[in-house]
């Protein structure tokens, strides 16, 4: 089982709170997809033995693909690939590249799974966050997607903007829930370093985030969600039963996945390895026959870590017996001395005998938790 996933680097615009590796130039839109099909082509020796079961448009903005783009990348997969007949397909989509003729291009290429950034549902907020869309067509290009067909859709939203009410936030959350939307992703505000917000708020242009508005914004989620009949499967991911995302599923269960184009990731246990965060340096490269990464072969430590890290966010937890058979009873026994100070505070829960799951205030308090569980190199010596 492996998942496959493309990196499409290119926006109209760019949006102020985002740090992925993209490019508002679509000047070499053409050379960038003939280099990414020659990465693919030659990364299949590599992945013969797997059997791929879902494939992600991620970016960057992968619904700037022409028809032509978007087949030629699939065929080249399929050419070169064990791909699952009942693959799961998405295709990362702004609203305001939605319509009709799109929608049915997207169709007859195999996507069967939309991921639409909607982000914010006032024009306000969108202005805030530098969205290259409305409110409206949010809200009309879903609506498009469910009249042609799509049946798998999932919303992205932001909570925790400051100038989002929890009157708003609850109204965003409602409507999305009115339309029968079966799967969103939820995350919190975050200012990420070197970023337009980073920027502004240094500048003093833009407010802090505040954490407690960020903590409240979610329980509202929380409860919500659940009064819907959603599982918060993981920490920012809702879904109604049967419609869980099954690539980012495979992140979480740490499942093998390549990573095509410039900073894509790839995990090929216990190697991981990213490619250059460069648009030209990536062509380039691929020009004179060589692929630009960087690679790490993970320590038992650092897999232990990853682990934990990863786990913790499902609504499955940690297995202490999958960590006893995966790394060995000192790991476990270290797990379990280090996750007792949040069971006293009822922040982590046992749940079915052996798994370790955060508790919905223990949510707020994720990445606090996973740190204060993983494995530093001293403890190997003073504490394994």
């Amino acid at each position: 089982m492996a998942g496959f996933y493309l990196h499409i680097p290119f926006c109209r615009q760019a949006c102020y709170y985002c740090n992925f590796h993209f490019s508002t130039s679509l000047a070499y839109m053409d050379e960038m997809l003939q280099a990414m099909q020659m990465e693919m082509q030659w990364q299949a020796a590599n992945w013969r033995s797997h059997h791929f079961e879902t494939i992600y448009f991620g970016g960057g903005t992968p619904s700037l693909l022409s028809a032509k783009h978007l087949d030629t990348l699939l065929q080249t997969i399929y050419r070169n690939y064990d791909i699952d007949a009942k693959a799961e397909i998405t295709l990362e989509a702004n609203p305001d590249d939605i319509d009709a003729t799109k929608l049915e291009q997207w169709k007859n290429a195999g996507i069967n799974r939309l991921s639409v950034g909607v982000q914010a549902l006032f024009d306000d907020l969108l202005r805030v966050l530098h969205r290259s869309h409305d409110a409206r067509q949010a809200i009309r290009s879903v609506q498009m997607a469910m009249d042609a067909g799509f049946e798998n859709i999932s919303i992205d939203l932001i909570y925790g903007i400051p100038g989002l009410t929890d009157v708003c936030w609850a109204d965003e959350v409602e409507r999305m829930l009115s339309m029968h939307i079966p799967h969103l992703s939820c995350y919190a505000l975050t200012i990420e370093p070197h970023t337009a917000l980073d920027y502004q708020i240094r500048k003093h242009q833009f407010p802090q985030v505040d954490e407690e508005q960020v903590a409240r914004q979610y329980l509202m989620l929380l409860d919500m969600m659940e009064a819907a009949g959603y599982e918060a499967y993981e920490i920012s991911s809702f879904a109604r039963p049967g419609f869980r995302a099954r690539h980012n599923s495979l992140y979480w269960n740490g499942i093998p996945y390549l990573g095509i184009g410039p900073s894509a990731h790839s995990y090929q246990p216990p190697f991981r390895r990213w490619n250059i965060a460069h648009n030209m340096r990536y062509i380039q490269s691929i020009r004179q026959n060589q692929i630009p990464y960087e690679e790490e072969c993970l320590t038992m430590r650092m897999q232990y870590n990853e682990y934990v890290m990863l786990r913790l966010r499902t609504l499955e937890g940690v297995d202490i017996q999958s960590i006893h058979a995966l790394f060995g009873s000192c790991f476990a026994n270290y797990f379990q001395q280090q996750v007792q100070p949040w069971m006293d505070m009822q922040y982590v829960v046992i749940k079915q005998s052996t798994r370790y799951v955060l508790s919905r205030t223990g949510r707020l308090f994720a990445d606090r938790i996973a740190a204060s569980l993983f494995i530093a190199d001293e403890d190997l010596q003073t504490k394994l």
